[in-house]
């Protein structure tokens, strides 16, 4: 069948820009460039709140409620994980769905914390460390920590999957978060996948709101 439309722009490019930015976040944090690592999270703190207003009104395949799936949906894909028995998804299959929601819930955890963190000079903090204690700003520093490490053990096995499918089931998932475009399988039925330009916009706005408002410490 020839190639359809799966992934939106957008989602597109929070996926790809979100993986720059805790790369870029983590060697700025590293180098102790902590201006340069503020401004990289208030962007991550934007591209999160976008994915969640995203999440509720996006396109199809980028909605939460198409692949966030209950407990017997899981285990009926788990076991169907082999090369015979495998039936591909159109979008996240019920075990990407819970990864996925897996990974914005350590980010959220990561970012913030961080806007609560403090150094353990008391020299650098987060925009929102003045609403807390010197002791809590430094636990929230501990689990900012402790939530990036999570992270990487979620984007490795993130990175795993991506294999597995590509090696093992032959589904290039790569590539169609990078055209967007993929190829079903046989007799499936494809519906449209389309994206609201307004609520493109209204998301883009309010996301860019909150990171404001945050980077500011709620004083404005």
């Amino acid at each position: 069948m020839p190639a359809v439309p799966l992934w939106d722009l957008p989602t597109r490019v929070f996926h790809w820009a979100l993986v720059g930015l805790v790369a870029f976040s983590w060697w700025s944090g590293e180098n102790h460039d902590m201006d340069r690592h503020r401004l990289s999270g208030y962007t991550i703190l934007a591209l999160l709140v976008f994915r969640v207003f995203w999440g509720l009104f996006g396109s199809r395949t980028a909605r939460f409620s198409q692949f966030l799936k209950g407990p017997g949906a899981v285990l009926a894909y788990a076991r169907g994980l082999t090369g015979r028995r495998h039936a591909p998804a159109f979008g996240h299959n019920p075990m990407g769905g819970w990864s996925v929601a897996a990974l914005l819930l350590a980010l959220f955890a990561m970012v913030g914390a961080g806007l609560f963190a403090v150094d353990v000079d008391g020299l650098e903090s987060g925009p929102l460390s003045d609403y807390v204690s010197f002791e809590a700003g430094r636990q929230a520093a501990e689990i900012h920590e402790a939530a990036f490490n999570v992270l990487l053990a979620l984007v490795a096995l993130h990175v795993l999957a991506i294999l597995y499918y590509r090696f093992v089931l032959g589904t290039n998932l790569l590539t169609a978060m990078i055209t967007g475009k993929t190829r079903p399988a046989a007799g499936a039925q494809v519906e449209p996948v389309r994206a609201s330009p307004v609520a493109l916009v209204v998301g883009i706005a309010l996301a860019g709101a909150v990171a404001w408002a945050i980077s500011t410490g709620l004083r404005f």
